[in-house]
């Protein structure tokens, strides 16, 4: 029996737990000869073990993303045999991440054979998933795959205490865990700021009262300790961590060299995807593109320039420029898109949209000179700017950009619903989906 309570399965690769369990005895003496044949077969079973137990975590990756749906197209993806293939997604379907169709169906081979489906385990283990913004905090769990699993209702009060918001939050998700009985892999947290490597601290938090510099990382490690959650607890930047969910399950899928540039529910920020990594520069601070000049003249910033992206396309700028005066009742990003979806034919909130889009499309603009993505995403508001106007954003762009004349870039909308909170979740995950059996053994 393995150590899920499963018997040994036959393939190319003994299982790990399998082989673990008969490396334990020991065998009576032998012949020469057989002992050396014994010996062969024994190094041959553990290269066969290290090769299947490396690609476990690849393996897991690619059904986590959706890039294979079957166990056909899982077995092309990583260059082994079906038999290999076969006994790696057993061993995931015995730690309870997916589920193998016992049946074979539809073709799943280039010769059209039919092939065990593979998909995400909606029973498995999900990872507690925090995002704090100026208007307000929401914790979720979230499985494999991206799935929202449960959301606790958002919050609106957010204190100059990063400890006593966290705990909040914390303690939210904690309820949730109780409450749906999931198992926890560990945490993740997204912030409205820069977040400095290696310390985990809040740079800028320029929207939130918080002072400068504090320990994000560590404070949220404590709350989650303390709420006697599991496994690790990290911290990244919101939009950093959007465009690594939208990479993963969302719009920016299959790109190499993915930017996404999004509202928060105040200011702007930008991230780079680069051969399937976030790109956060030598100490986590890369892509802040919310101050770009995109108007010299323009209004002051908080970082003490003016004129910067930050302040000239977030939602506050555009109710100011539509004439309009914030209410309390929801967060600025909801009214700002309220007011766009369902008064965009008045003329003064059009002239404010507009002027928002020229003032993205320069900053956009700069950013392909530089950066030469093969596709822009955009979130919060800057994608229903998209929406509204989709021809009036990429003229700008292509005008203003030597490579958006030499055939356009790609610019889509961000797809998923709170992708931050996703791509929190990504943080708590990535250590499962390295090695999946070390990490579910270290947090059993």
């Amino acid at each position: 029996m393995n150590g899920n309570g499963a018997p040994p399965r036959v393939g190319d690769v003994t299982t790990v737990s399998a082989l673990s369990a008969a490396s334990a005895g020991s065998a009576a003496p032998a012949p020469s000869a057989a002992s050396s044949a014994a010996s062969a077969s024994s190094a041959s079973s553990r290269t066969k073990l290290e090769r299947g137990r490396g690609a476990l975590g690849p393996a897991l990756e690619l059904v986590h993303t959706g890039r294979a749906p079957t166990r056909a197209v899982l077995t092309a993806e990583l260059g082994v045999t079906r038999a290999t293939a076969g006994a790696v997604a057993a061993e995931l379907e015995a730690l309870g991440l997916i589920r193998v169709d016992s049946r074979p169906g539809g073709a799943g081979g280039t010769q059209g054979r039919p092939s065990h489906r593979l998909s995400i385990d909606e029973n498995g283990p999900v990872a507690l998933a925090a995002q704090v913004h100026p208007d307000g905090f929401r914790a979720a769990l979230v499985g494999l795959g991206g799935r929202i699993v449960a959301t606790a209702p958002g919050k609106v009060t957010v204190s100059a205490d990063p400890a006593q918001v966290l705990g909040a939050v914390v303690e939210a998700g904690a309820a949730l865990l109780a409450d749906t009985g999931r198992r926890c892999i560990g945490a993740g947290l997204a912030v409205p700021s820069a977040v400095a490597e290696p310390d985990g601290t809040a740079l800028n938090p320029l929207h939130l009262a918080w002072p400068a510099g504090s320990p994000v990382r560590a404070v949220f490690a404590e709350c989650v300790k303390a709420a006697g959650i599991d496994g690790p607890a990290l911290t990244g930047n919101d939009v950093n961590l959007a465009a690594l969910a939208e990479h993963r399950h969302g719009a920016g899928r299959s790109a190499q060299h993915l930017l996404c540039v999004a509202t928060g529910h105040r200011g702007v920020g930008g991230a780079l995807v680069l051969d399937g990594r976030l790109h956060s520069g030598s100490s986590g601070l890369a892509l802040e593109v919310g101050h770009l000049t995109v108007n010299p003249e323009g209004r002051p910033c908080h970082c003490g320039g003016r004129g910067c992206l930050d302040v000239e396309a977030d939602p506050l700028a555009f109710l100011t420029a539509a004439g309009r005066t914030p209410g309390p009742e929801v967060s600025l990003l909801q009214q700002a898109r309220d007011l766009l979806r369902e008064e965009y034919a008045e003329p003064t909130v059009r002239a404010a949209a507009e002027e928002l889009i020229d003032r993205l499309g320069l900053g956009l603009a700069g950013l392909v000179n530089i950066l030469n993505p093969d596709r822009i995403i955009l979130g919060g508001l800057h994608r229903e700017l998209l929406h509204a106007d989709p021809e009036r954003l990429r003229a700008v762009v292509a005008d203003r950009s030597l490579w958006g004349r030499s055939g356009g870039v790609p610019i889509l909308p961000c797809t998923l619903d709170h992708n931050s909170l996703v791509g929190a979740a990504e943080l708590a995950w990535q250590p499962v989906l390295d090695d999946p059996l070390g990490a579910l053994g270290a947090a059993a």
